[in-house]
């Protein structure tokens, strides 16, 4: 099954095309752009769900759910937030189909036009927005911390699975705040929770920082980001979280009495994350044999094949397979025992190889005998035999090692694939030989990042909260700049 694999140094993009098809995650629809997400890939996602609900609600957030169609006349409320979805949105414009006079199957009802048009939900801010008009009138409905999990649609014409589909899966962050500090504070917070759970289960180390004005949220006034590293040197942002200011608040007026009795605008935030994290996690540790997953959101942490010959020896090794698996469930550890008769021992390790499974547990005829197990870990393909009475300890220990393994190798591969410039001519080599985030100053205006971009491809990926001070020269146009900033090619 892995054979099947392009390499990945042959051909990242089809290596990843191939992995996601093969082992099981999604295939594409017969609508373009998007997606079906099978149930080892949707297992996956449980599992980021289940880990940031909770992250969700332990900083004292609630969900809710907002409508799907969002009125066209919404979106001209706020200037830039409509301009920055424009080229994107899918739009209801009727109602009802009819069958064809002409028996040419079915056609749209022209007497069914709508009234005003619908745009498919890109985003929410406007919806919510209307709808906070409604809960807010004074300081004591503040704060307002509401999440939706939800699909939005914005109409890719390029896209990949997980990482840019026309529709997707994600969760949006919908905030409202007395105080512009407040607001800014949750913004940050958020930022650090999306922080956390890529370095802490996804096993991904992020850069935290600001986006540029050029890559900003359409209708923020701060956007603020985790930026990761992926294994061919390109970037990709995993997870964004937005001070919208007074924007949204003004554009339906959404108004509050303070304190002191006097009416003012609300603040606002907004944060996000998407089942463009299955990408990351894919191209983040996976190698030419398939997934690899950190055993924190791995669907399916220990796999146990048996191997036998004949009935007698299937009963015997089924029967300490059982109390193995017994002895795990026990533990919270997910295990599941493969005891199909329609593969071999050896397709069943290639297949659980290549879905990434951290620990496979083989037990056969031998170690029956002598109360042994053969126990190999998936990110480093050791295995090695252990006494029964220890095969608790071993699994614990393996995926807590598994889970930090990961991460000390990505923030490795980072380091080595982080480099310092100082000309643009020493950017443009480093780009096309090395890739990898680049740190190198800029003047800190947009037209000299739109050049930068248009002759190489490369973006201001985030000016880091610990951005390196210094003073030096933009690399494109010479003038002053105030600290390094990382630019990097992007998903």
């Amino acid at each position: 099954m892995a054979k099947a694999l392009t390499s990945k140094t042959i051909d990242y993009s089809q290596w990843y095309n191939d992995l996601v098809i093969k082992a099981d995650l999604a295939d594409n629809s017969d609508v373009r752009g998007c997606m079906v997400i099978k149930p080892y890939g949707y297992a996956i996602w449980e599992k980021m769900q289940a880990v940031l609900d909770k992250m969700f609600k332990d900083t004292g957030h609630s969900n809710a759910y907002f409508p799907l169609f969002i009125p066209k006349s919404f979106f001209s409320k706020e200037a830039s937030h409509v301009e920055g979805f424009a080229k994107e949105c899918a739009v209801v414009t009727h109602y009802r189909l009819k069958n064809d006079p002409h028996g040419k199957g079915v056609i749209v009802d022209p007497e069914a036009r709508l009234e005003e048009e619908l745009v498919v939900r890109p985003t929410s801010e406007t919806i919510i927005w209307n709808t906070y008009r409604d809960w807010i009138h004074s300081y004591r409905d503040l704060p307002i911390l509401i999440n939706q999990w939800a699909n939005v649609v914005r109409w890719e014409m390029r896209t990949r699975l997980f990482l840019r589909t026309a529709e997707f899966l994600w969760q949006e962050g919908h905030t409202a705040h007395a105080t512009a500090e407040e607001a800014m504070e949750e913004t940050r917070r958020m930022i650090d929770v999306y922080a956390d759970f890529a370095e802490n289960y996804m096993a991904i180390p992020v850069i935290k920082g600001y986006k540029s004005a050029n890559e900003r949220f359409a209708g923020a006034v701060e956007t603020l980001c985790i930026e990761a590293l992926m294994q061919d040197g390109k970037a990709l942002q995993c997870g964004t979280s937005h001070f919208l200011g007074q924007n949204f608040a003004k554009a339906f007026d959404v108004k509050f009495q303070n304190r002191q009795g006097v009416q003012e605008y609300v603040w606002a935030t907004s944060w996000g994350v998407s089942t463009r994290l299955i990408g990351a996690l894919i191209m983040a540790h996976s190698d030419d044999n398939g997934l690899v997953l950190p055993p924190r959101l791995a669907p399916l942490q220990v796999i146990i094949v048996p191997i036998y010959k004949n009935e007698q020896e299937q009963q015997q090794v089924a029967e300490k397979a059982r109390k193995i698996q017994q002895l795990l469930q026990q533990h919270n550890i997910t295990v599941k025992f493969d005891d199909r008769d329609t593969q071999k021992p050896g397709w069943k390790f290639a297949e659980y190889e290549l879905k990434g499974v951290p620990i496979r547990i083989a037990i056969g005829p031998k170690d029956v005998a002598e109360n042994t197990v053969e126990i190999a870990r998936r990110d480093t393909l050791e295995k090695k035999t252990y006494s029964d009475e220890k095969v608790l300890e071993v699994v614990q220990f393996l995926l807590n090692d598994i889970q930090n393994n990961l991460y000390k190798r990505a923030i490795k591969f980072r380091e080595e694939n982080t480099t310092e410039v100082n000309t643009f001519e020493e950017f443009k080599q480093v780009l096309e030989t090395k890739g990898g985030f680049i740190s190198a100053h800029w003047d800190g205006t947009p037209e000299t990042e739109e050049r930068i971009k248009e002759e190489t491809k490369a973006t201001i990926r985030c000016i880091p909260f610990d951005q390196k001070k210094e003073v030096g020269k933009c690399i494109y146009s010479g003038k002053p700049s105030q600290g390094r900033v990382l630019f990097a090619r992007a998903y």
